[in-house]
C-alpha cells in the first residue's frame, strides 16, 4: 500500500513508517519537525517537510501521492502543558486536523487512522476502561483529541469518510536503531533511563497520594511495535469496508510510577534516585485501557505483554542513543 504518515518523524510515527517500510509498503512522511529532526525520518521514504495546517501543501501532497490510506500522528502531546497552554493544543491538535480531514475529503482520501488517546476518558468510573465508557477529559490535550473524534464521526455520518481511531495511552519501549527521543523529553520511562545512565540527578514523582496500591499514579504500558502492528489491522480493516471503527490499545495491566521505577532498577542493575512533588493538575489516577475489543474484531495480539520486556528495549536504544 501507498500510505501517508503525518508526523512521521516522531517517536510513534516514525516507528510505523520503518516497520512498514520492511512489510514493503511505499511511506510518504508529512512531518513538521517541530519535536523532532530531519534525521528521525526513516530512510526510503518521501519526506515532506510542513504542517497539517497547511492546506494548500497537504492537499498537493494527497493529489500527488493517491495514497490508499492516511495515518494521522500530527499532534502535540503534553497533558501537563496543555493545562498551561491549551490554545496550542486546539489549534494544532484539533484545527489543524481538521483541515487534514478537508483536503483529504477535496481529493477523494477517505481511509484514516487517527493516532487518540485514552486521555478522551479523564478519571475513568472502573478499570480497565472500555471503548463506550463516559467520554470526559481531564486536560484540553485529552479535550482536543475527542474533539477530532467528534469530527470523524459526522464526516463518517455525512460524507461515509472510514476511520479508525485508535485510543491508548502510554506508549513505550523501542525497536531495533529507533525509540523515544523527544525534544524535550517527558515521558517516563526516558526520564528513568537518563537517571540509570547519570544524565539526570532523579526522576521526580508527581503526588504520592492518589488511590492506588503505592500512592503512585497507575498507567497501561503498551510496547510501540505493538502499537505499530495495531495500526496496520486498522487500516486493513477499513479496506473491509468497515467505516467507523474505535478501538482501546493497551496490555489491560497497569503499573505504577514506582513499579516502573523498580522495573528499571532490575533491567539496567543501577540506582535509580526519586524525588518527590507535588500532584501535576489533570493527571487522572489510574488509567487502563480493556483491549478485547480489537483482539476479537481484528485479531490485535501484544506480544511485549511485560513491562520488563518493554523496559529492556528501551534500555537498549537509550544507551545506543547516548553512546
Amino acid at each position: 500500500m501507498r500510505i501517508l504518515i503525518t508526523g512521521g518523524a516522531g517517536y510513534i510515527g516514525g516507528t510505523v513508517a520503518r516497520i512498514l517500510l520492511a512489510q514493503g509498503h511505499a511511506i510518504t512522511v508529512f512531518d513538521n519537525l517541530c519535536h523532532s529532526k530531519r534525521s528521525a525520518v526513516a530512510e526510503n521514504t518521501t519526506f515532506i517537510e510542513g504542517d497539517i495546517a497547511d492546506r494548500p501543501l497537504i492537499e498537493k501532497t494527497l493529489r500527488e501521492g493517491r495514497f490508499d490510506g492516511v495515518m494521522n500522528f500530527a499532534a502535540l502531546i503534553e497533558a501537563g502543558e496543555s493545562m498551561k497552554r491549551p490554545e496550542i493544543y486546539f489549534r494544532n491538535n484539533t484545527a489543524a486536523t481538521l483541515t487534514l480531514l478537508e483536503a483529504m475529503l477535496a481529493t477523494g482520501h477517505d481511509r484514516l487512522v487517527f493516532s487518540s488517546t485514552a486521555a478522551c476518558y479523564g478519571e475513568p468510573e472502573k478499570t480497565p476502561i472500555l471503548e463506550d465508557a463516559r467520554l470526559q477529559p481531564t486536560n484540553p490535550y485529552g479535550e482536543s483529541k475527542l474533539l477530532v473524534e467528534h469530527m470523524l464521526r459526522w464526516m463518517n455520518l455525512i460524507h461515509g469518510f472510514k476511520y479508525a481511531s485508535l485510543r491508548y495511552f502510554n506508549v513505550a519501549g523501542a525497536i531495533e536503531g529507533y525509540g523515544e527521543a523527544h525534544e524535550p523529553e517527558s515521558h517516563l520511562i526516558p526520564l528513568i533511563l537518563d537517571v540509570a545512565l547519570g544524565r539526570r540527578a532523579n526522576i521526580k514523582i508527581f503526588g504520592r497520594d492518589y488511590p492506588t496500591q503505592d500512592g503512585t499514579c497507575i498507567r497501561d504500558y503498551i510496547h510501540v511495535r505493538d502499537l505499530a502492528e495495531a495500526h496496520l489491522l486498522a487500516l486493513q480493516a477499513l479496506s473491509d469496508a468497515k467505516s467507523r471503527l474505535i478501538y482501546n490499545i493497551g496490555n489491560g495491566q497497569g503499573f505504577s510510577v514506582l513499579e516502573v521505577i523498580e522495573s528499571a532498577r532490575r533491567v539496567t542493575g543501577r540506582p535509580i534516585a526519586v524525588e518527590e512533588c507535588d500532584r501535576r493538575p489533570g493527571d487522572p489516577a489510574v488509567l487502563v485501557a480493556g483491549s478485547a475489543k480489537i483482539k476479537a474484531e481484528l485479531g490485535w495480539v501484544p506480544r511485549f505483554a511485560e513491562l520488563d520486556q518493554i523496559m529492556a528495549s528501551a534500555w537498549e536504544w537509550h544507551q545506543k542513543r547516548y553512546a
